[in-house]
């Protein structure tokens, strides 16, 4: 019988396997799309909703006041508004299912015991997120110029500091909503979708704070989202670009960033701890240890 020889694999510099450990966690997600195309439903089918939803509201209210009333402006505030909520909703949307698909497929468990790091998961899908983005505001801002002649892009490059701190806020939001999963499970995987529906009002997304009952704005001046959106705004009237506001939602979103990174280590260290992870391990793993505790 032939003896067969095994060689052992090169050496990965530690840089370099963490870069394709994040690769690895995107590849695995990009497959999920693949095999399940139905998911591409946030990415194509409902932002399409939310254009045709918005911009009709818009071409309604100019109608009923012509052309150069106020509602001609209120056009160009909806459709940049949701062009804008979408780089916060799929942010959110995609690391929040993201690691929601680990738990559904209860591959948590498996995860844990790899070289993985759990900053490196959260890195993987954020990254397969920003693709899932690029898809999403892309089919707003597509539907918005042919079916309402609004092009974005004319708004310039001062747009992309406002679309950075967007950013970074879905990815704030989302690791608080994760964090809330560590610790109560599947219960709270309502919270990803039902916590935009919240926000999405506070923000200032299509409004100023000033439009909102008196005892609301207080706590939407606080949101970094709703000095962004008004920054936004500002860009849509033609004005300069509104460092103010930037400088604001951008301090803002650091210190949104930076909770949530500390409540989620936070959660992920009572996950431990309490042994939450028999929640997300295969149902065999969770009957043995149901019997363990008996």
């Amino acid at each position: 019988m032939t003896a067969h020889r095994f060689e052992a694999p090169a050496h990965v510099p530690r840089g370099l396997a963490a870069w394709l450990r994040i690769w690895a966690v995107a590849r695995r997600h990009a497959y999920v799309l693949y095999r399940s195309p139905h998911r591409l439903f946030d990415v194509t089918v409902w932002p399409i909703v939310d254009t045709v939803l918005f911009g009709s509201l818009g071409v309604y209210f100019v109608s009923q006041g012509g052309p150069n009333s106020a509602g001609q402006a209120g056009v160009a505030y909806l459709l940049s508004g949701i062009v804008l909520w979408h780089v916060v909703y799929q942010a959110q949307i995609a690391v929040s299912t993201g690691f929601m698909e680990e738990t559904w497929s209860r591959n948590l468990l498996s995860l844990m015991v790899t070289p993985l790091r759990e900053l490196e998961l959260v890195a993987g899908i954020a990254l397969f997120g920003l693709a899932k983005l690029v898809m999403g505001v892309g089919v707003v801002a597509l539907a918005a110029f042919t079916l309402y002649a609004f092009d974005v892009t004319d708004l310039g490059l001062a747009l992309l500091p406002v679309i950075a701190i967007l950013l970074m806020g879905g990815w704030a939001i989302a690791l608080f909503v994760v964090g809330l999963i560590l610790r109560f499970g599947n219960g709270a995987e309502a919270l990803a979708w039902g916590i935009m529906f919240v926000i999405m009002p506070l923000g200032g997304v299509f409004y100023p704070v000033e439009a909102l009952p008196a005892f609301i704005q207080p706590i939407s001046a606080l949101l970094p989202t709703t000095h962004a959106f008004a920054a936004g705004r500002e860009l849509i009237d033609g004005g300069p670009v509104p460092w103010g506001e930037l400088a604001l939602a951008a301090i803002g979103t650091l210190v949104a960033v930076a909770a949530a990174l500390a409540f989620v280590a936070w959660m992920l260290r009572l996950f431990r701890r309490r042994g939450y992870v028999t929640r997300s391990s295969s149902p065999g793993c969770c009957g043995c240890s149901a019997a363990a505790g008996t």
